[in-house]
Parts: structure tokens; sequence; C-alpha cells
């Protein structure tokens, strides 16, 4: 249910109507714009709150929500969220490129990966220091040491990091040292992390979930935001379908639809969405024409060598070459690659 404050509704009003909301055991999310107020009410309502709230001094109309998911909709928050992480804004009119290896390997390869991407125009640095994998025998990451070696990389480079976080009690030592927190696909429903996370001040990007439907993932979302976190950022990373000539089906129609029935920053990630470095390219370009806020991608020094995923990443010259294509299409689109902040000397 949204209540729509009148224009030019006084402070008094507006706090009337939120107290009306508290009384009846209920909360509100409050989005105040150039021309009105919009009160959200969250939680279980009942037929009779519309009426009572419709009677209320200041408000022009209330609007019964339909969406199961209420504090991630458009309906409840219609302004873009902006998201501000180490001078790099995520959302609006930049478009941010985060890039890196999968995993961190050793301290050679993730800070030869953080210059070479930074060169090129990249202004977050992915790495896994806890890596998830189908099999318990592959390289499942460095863990606290690829943590402080990615805070290390950070602090050379001033590229803001972007780390995956796989179980709650790993939660506050993650959170320790990343810029952005990452739920993975497989913990896109793991509903005790999602709270949790949820409770951290850190930005978060919550992946979409392997065979995860558009509103299964939304709810996702709302566990995280329903925790009063505001900071959130989406990622389509492609889902598992019948197609077995690629590693997952990139969903480029996620995009706009996400843009569409939410506010949330979306983050496409071609790399995963594909499994094949040659596609990577092609299905970058795509999402930042589609609307993307940003693209995330796999880059590694030697991928024929590398621990994790590297038939899906990127060598610098490709990395590179994709950085000068995607500014011609953001710009074709009345959008521009984001930059790091100028260093004060």
């Amino acid at each position: 249910m949204i209540v729509v404050m009148k224009f030019g509704a006084s402070d008094q009003e507006v706090a009337g109507v939120i107290k009306r909301i508290h009384d009846t055991g209920l909360a509100e999310h409050l989005s105040q714009g150039v021309e009105h107020t919009i009160i959200g009410v969250v939680g279980q309502t009942f037929p009779e709150l519309r009426d009572m709230l419709e009677e209320m001094s200041g408000v022009e109309e209330v609007i019964p929500v339909s969406k199961p998911y209420k504090l991630c909709s458009r309906e409840f928050h219609p302004p873009d969220t902006i998201i501000k992480v180490g001078g790099v804004t995520i959302g609006g009119n930049d478009i941010v490129v985060i890039a890196g290896p999968c995993a961190v390997e050793s301290e050679e390869q993730l800070f030869k990966t953080a210059r070479a991407v930074k060169a090129a125009g990249a202004t977050i640095l992915r790495g896994g220091a806890f890596k998830p994998s189908t099999s318990p025998y592959q390289f499942r990451g460095l863990g606290k040491q690829g943590l402080e070696l990615l805070a290390q990389v950070r602090k050379e480079t001033g590229l803001p990091i972007v780390t995956e976080v796989m179980s709650v009690s790993e939660v506050a030592l993650v959170a320790k040292y990343a810029d952005i927190i990452q739920l993975g696909a497989r913990n896109m429903q793991n509903f005790s992390l999602l709270e949790a996370v949820g409770k951290i001040g850190k930005p978060i990007m919550l992946k979409r979930g392997l065979s995860a439907t558009i509103q299964e993932w939304l709810l996702a979302a709302e566990y995280i935001l329903a925790q009063g976190h505001e900071q959130l950022m989406l990622c389509e990373r492609g889902i598992r379908t019948f197609e077995t000539a690629t590693r997952n089906t990139m969903d480029i129609s996620a995009i706009p639809l996400i843009e569409k029935v939410s506010h949330l920053p979306i983050i496409a990630d071609p790399s995963h969405g594909t499994g094949k470095w040659y596609l990577v390219a092609p299905l970058a370009l795509a999402a930042v024409a589609a609307g993307a806020d940003g693209v995330m991608v796999e880059v590694h020094p030697d991928p024929d060598t590398a621990l994790k995923d590297g038939a899906q990443s990127l060598n610098f010259d490709n990395f590179r070459r994709l950085m000068s294509q995607l500014k011609p299409v953001a710009k074709g689109i009345g959008r521009r690659l984001a930059t790091l902040p100028v260093e004060k000397s």
C-alpha cells in the first residue's frame, strides 16, 4: 500500500500519517520527491486501512500494491537508488566497470591484474577470497589471506573492492575488508545470510540465482532491504536453461525489466552469463545498450593457467579492447563510463 501526499503537504501531516501507520503495528518507507511525498506501508495490511489513511489531512490518495515485493519496487521508491563507494557512483548516468580475477590466487596475480584493469579504465576490482565450487576438490579460495591481499591492492591502486561472502559466520570478516559485499547465485535464497548482510552498513551486490525468476530475485532483495539497508544493487549473471552451448543463458531482457519495476541499480556479469571468453564482450556491449548500470567481467594475466573459470576470463589485451568498445556504446545511449576520482597530491 502506498500513501501519496498532496503537493505541499506539511511535515506535520506527513508525521501524522506515519504515526497512524505505526499505531496499526506496521512500518513505513518514506520517499520524498520534488512534487510528491510517498509513504510506503510495510507489513501485512488490511482493507480498512486504505479508507482510514485516505481521510487523513494532507493525503491525496492511497494506492494498493499488488506485487509481493514492496521496498525494492518503483511504486514504493520512484527515484533510482544511487550508491557511492570509494568515490565511484553506481546508478545514475555513469556506467561502472568491475573487473578482476574470479579468485585471488597469489599476490603477483592479483597486483598484476589490478594494475592492468585500472590502467584500462576499470573503476572497481573484483576478486574472490572465498569461492563456492561445484566440486569439493576444486580451488576454493585463499580465505582471509585473500582478503588481506585485496586490502593491500586497494591501498596501492585506489580501486574499491567487491568480494563474496558465503556464510553468516564470515560476514563480519568480509565486511572488514570489502567495499561491496557480494552474495553469489548459490546464496540468493540463503535467507539467514541475506538478513545478516542487511544489518551491515556496506553496499551489497545480490546475484540472481541459477534458476531464479525475477520475482524470486526481487523477494530475496526484499529480505535485505527489510533490515533497513538501502545500498543494494542487483547482478544478472545468467540463468540455467535447457541450452548447453553456453555455461548459462544471459538474460539481457532482465536488465530493462528490472529497471521498469525496481529502483535498484543492476549490474551485468557476462563472464558467468556465457562461460566463454569470446562471448563476454558482445554480451557486455548488449547489456550496456539495454541499460545496465555496470558490467562485471573476469580478467586474468594468463587465463589458461587460472585456478578458477579461466575459460570465461579475458586476458589484458582483450579487456583493453572491450573498454574501448564500451565507450561509444555508452555515449550512444547518453551515458558515460565511470572514472575514479582524481587523487589529490
